[in-house]
């Protein structure tokens, strides 16, 4: 059975977003909550300042893979739809309905929640039993706002900007008092040798923190020049992105005094203060307010961008006939899927919390990632196949890398419950396959 162009723009589609603006999209989905709250984790497990370090950077040589691999995706099909569409069109159905079931309940709907939570734990850490109407309350109205595009995509290019600039500022101002920060010297003298284990839990952590770099491709009907826009914003951003996080976390584990941060126990709130903690220890509380401020920009972008791009995956389910037909994408907007969107994400930040969400995405993302670049083999077979050896090579270490580090995450003690919500969320889709998306589904096998 052939399948329908995988040319062709969505339904009520038009291509409004240039390079930057892709460029703009990615960096607003890579840059949330995780790099200001995952290295006081990694600092508390890793217990040495060079190992967390060394995490960031193959977190980043990880997604930098990923984003070439995607790419090549790309390259041999330009509709928007994301992991939902790679999978549909290259190994079955069902294989494309769970990613996009995946992207409804973890890859957008719980990274929102993330980033939301995120948001009100710096915008108004004087009143936490408040945060998660605030979080709601920043996922309404950026879901608002979005119902009417082209206002939506010039808020979310300038606040990705004025992010950047404020985060370049704050690491160069922390650079320049360098000599004066009280934990510059020395490292770790709490036992940190290094634990693969302990290792690869982090680079889960922290693989979350780079998780958005593929999200171009769930607009790329709406993209100019398509087939060459969209990978390259993908790579463009992650390089980006990888030297930001690098450099905020030398200022973030290498500023303050180290049990500071990791303190004598166990502690959530502690530990996801990090970033404050280090501004304070550099800066004192003046450079604390203004990390602060950049945090919420970070977060705000970062829950808008994916406002954005979540809902394009169910609207091309629903063009599909795999999903309710009133989310398919309308004249300008998938205004119903974009109110899906919101609803769900608000639930999950009132029944959830920012450390469960952290340690079930982690893992089920990773997954749904390495299984949409194994795609692109399939994709190689077929005699139009374009890309390169290089991109091939990238895609295998991406998948490999990928599923040693969640095979080593299972074995952990704490991991019973993260594999049990993964293994849920994969079940419920399967079962919600052939309640509602398999009549219709013959529409996306190509062959």
């Amino acid at each position: 059975m052939s399948s329908p162009s995988v040319d062709s723009p969505a339904i009520g589609s038009k291509r409004t977003f240039g390079l930057w603006s892709c460029v703009a999209l990615v960096v607003a989905n890579m840059i949330g909550s995780g790099v200001f709250v995952s290295s006081g984790y990694a600092l508390f497990g890793l217990q040495n300042r060079s190992f967390v370090m060394l995490a960031w950077a193959v977190g980043g040589a990880i997604a930098l893979c990923g984003a070439i691999s995607y790419g090549g995706l790309v390259r041999h099909i330009t509709e928007s739809g994301g992991e939902y569409l790679f999978l549909s069109r290259t190994i079955h159905p069902l294989a494309g309905f769970l990613a996009g079931w995946v992207s409804l309940l973890a890859g957008f709907t719980g990274a929102i929640a993330f980033a939301a939570f995120g948001f009100a734990k710096y915008a108004a850490p004087e009143h936490p039993d408040e945060g998660k109407l605030i979080a709601v309350g920043l996922i309404v109205i950026l879901g608002l706002l979005h119902l009417v595009k082209k206002p939506g995509v010039l808020l979310q290019n300038a606040i990705v900007a004025i992010k950047i600039l404020v985060i370049g500022g704050f690491v160069i101002f922390a650079t320049v008092k360098v000599c004066d920060w009280p934990g510059r010297q020395g490292d770790l003298s709490l036992g940190g040798a290094f634990n693969l284990r302990e290792f690869a839990t982090t680079v889960m952590w922290i693989s979350l923190a780079y998780s958005g770099f593929n999200a171009a491709i769930y607009i790329s009907s709406e993209v100019k020049d398509a087939e060459r826009n969209v990978p390259r914003s993908m790579w463009i951003a992650t390089i980006l992105v990888t030297v930001l996080y690098l450099l905020l976390n030398w200022v973030f584990v290498y500023g303050p005094e180290p049990v500071a941060i990791v303190g004598e126990d166990f502690d959530p709130d502690r530990l996801e203060r990090v970033a404050m903690i280090a501004a304070e220890a550099v800066g004192g509380s003046s450079l604390a307010m203004v990390l602060r401020i950049t945090i919420c920009l970070a977060l705000a972008s970062s829950v808008s961008s994916m406002v954005i791009a979540g809902p394009r995956v169910y609207a091309k389910m629903a063009d599909d006939g795999v999903f309710p037909a009133v989310f398919r994408f309308g004249q300008s907007n998938p205004a119903s899927a974009i109110l899906l969107q919101v609803v769900l994400a608000a639930i999950v930040v009132m029944v959830s919390t920012l450390n469960d969400l952290m340690n079930y995405l982690s893992l089920v993302l990773s997954l749904s990632s390495a299984a949409t670049v194994a795609s692109i083999f399939i994709l190689r077979k077929r005699s139009d196949a374009k890309g390169s050896l290089g991109v091939l090579i990238l895609a295998a270490i991406f998948v490999l890398v990928t599923l040693v580090l969640a095979g080593i995450r299972c074995t952990t003690m704490d991991a019973k419950g993260i594999v049990l919500a993964s293994v849920a969320t994969v079940v419920s889709g399967v079962i919600a396959f052939y309640l509602i998306g398999n009549k219709n589904s013959g529409a996306t096998i190509s062959t």
